[in-house]
């Protein structure tokens, strides 16, 4: 008479072991080392920061936020992003196309300039833009002749943004839309689809949670970034001031309850984010499982 014999079960009769399985306290360690290390780095800090910016009360804080300079880098900063989000949610969808759905020559080169801000610190990313529009270089006296201001203005506060923000997006949808293939859109244009019909009802429908995303991780991104936009900015008070620069400001300052209300603010807005990309991980789990 045969019998069926689980995997673990032969593993039992060669001698075999499951080390996880069999020492509950070797998991517990290494569970308690990861909770450790969260709490340390990112739990701890951020009631720091909370617990800092309440210190004078609820009143204080708000007060601090409706200080004139500091709401001109809160609409500074929204309006950043605003731009460079949506900019860079066109260049990453045309990219990570491009990049999944055609062969061409030039494409791992296309792939790497991708991913060169996550390798170029964003203070050189502001300091490149400091050589391509300064009163030394070409462009800068050219476009001042016609009255556009890059350096130490909102243009050039929006491209150091885009060139440290641009990843994210293509970033998710590359291996996304590559694991995907082209059988579908392949079909649709069979089926007498144009091009524009294949991405709007095939295409974009099947990304849409990876793009939302990427979305998400690239506005983090863009409200937070410090390097890039402390260089290019000038750090004009009230004019090109983003909320993270008028916290450093008001902490060189000691004015630390108000440095502190600020960076609350952005904090809050970072867990909104993550909030936000649990439950965008979970509708995708579920929409995967669902197909």
């Amino acid at each position: 008479m045969a019998t069926d014999i689980t995997p673990a079960a032969a593993d039992r009769r060669r001698g075999w072991s499951d080390p996880v399985a069999e020492r509950p306290i070797a998991r517990a360690i290494l569970i308690g080392i990861a909770l450790s290390f969260l709490a340390l780095v990112l739990v701890i800090p951020l009631v720091a920061v909370f617990t800092e910016a309440l210190r004078n009360g609820l009143g204080a804080a708000l007060a601090a936020l409706r200080e004139p300079d500091a709401l001109a880098a809160i609409k500074l900063t929204l309006l950043v992003a605003a731009i460079a989000v949506p900019l860079n949610l066109v260049f990453g969808v045309a990219a990570a196309w491009a990049i999944a759905k055609f062969e061409f020559k030039g494409k791992a080169f296309l792939i790497t300039l991708i991913d060169l801000p996550f390798s170029v610190s964003p203070v050189i990313a502001g300091l490149i833009y400091i050589l391509l529009f300064g009163a030394g270089s070409v462009l800068g006296p050219y476009l001042q002749s016609y009255g556009v201001q890059i350096l130490f203005a909102v243009p050039g506060i929006v491209l150091a943004t885009i060139f440290v923000t641009f990843p994210f997006v293509a970033r998710e949808l590359i291996p996304l839309m590559q694991d995907q293939g082209t059988g579908e859109e392949e079909a649709a244009i069979s089926l007498g689809a144009n091009g524009w019909q294949t991405f709007w009802r095939v295409t974009l429908p099947n990304i849409k949670w990876g793009l939302l995303y990427g979305v998400l991780l690239c506005n983090a991104r863009a409200m937070g970034e410090f390097g890039a936009v402390s260089v290019i900015s000038g750090r004009l008070r009230g004019q090109t001031n983003t909320m993270p620069l008028h916290v450093e400001i008001l902490y060189n300052e000691y004015n630390f309850s108000a440095a502190f209300a600020v960076a609350s603010l952005l904090a809050l807005l970072a867990l909104v984010t993550l909030v936000l990309k649990a439950l965008l991980e979970l509708r995708y789990s579920r929409d995967s499982v669902g197909h």
